[in-house]
């Protein structure tokens, strides 16, 4: 279970700096975090929801943890818009004992999204090489 607020460098911007979130909403498979400082007409959510179907070794397991930022336009200043990314884990659960693959898995993106080929520090600042692609619509 997570912490009711996230404060400990546990979320970070694009800088580096760590943004805080407090636990705004919880179901029984989800919740959802408000960042501490937002103001009410922009939201900026942290969601984490789990979802499992089937059943013996047709189980699987939905993850999703997902960030959604309202932010002015800066081409028409008067328009909010949302911002969105998110990571899905789809794993079969029912025919796996170990969380290994899964953890494998993760890592690969997570790496590909936050590392460069010859680099093995994490960057925050979108230069990773899957971030950049990402980010420039490249492939």
């Amino acid at each position: 279970m997570l912490t009711n607020t996230l404060n400990t460098n546990e979320v970070k911007n694009a800088a580096g700096t760590e943004v805080e979130f407090g636990r705004w909403s919880i179901g029984d498979r989800s919740t959802v975090f408000s960042q501490l400082t937002e103001a009410p007409s922009a939201p900026h959510r942290l969601s984490i929801s789990h979802q499992e179907n089937g059943s013996g070794l047709k189980k699987r397991r939905r993850s999703l943890i997902r960030f959604d930022k309202t932010v002015m336009s800066t081409v028409d200043t008067t328009l909010p818009v949302v911002v969105s990314a998110y990571a899905v884990l789809d794993a079969p659960v029912g025919a796996l004992l170990a969380n290994t693959e899964m953890a494998n898995v993760l890592a690969e993106l997570m790496s590909f999204l936050a590392t460069t080929g010859s680099g093995t520090t994490v960057l925050f600042d979108g230069t990773g090489t899957g971030a950049a692609a990402m980010l420039s619509g490249g492939v």
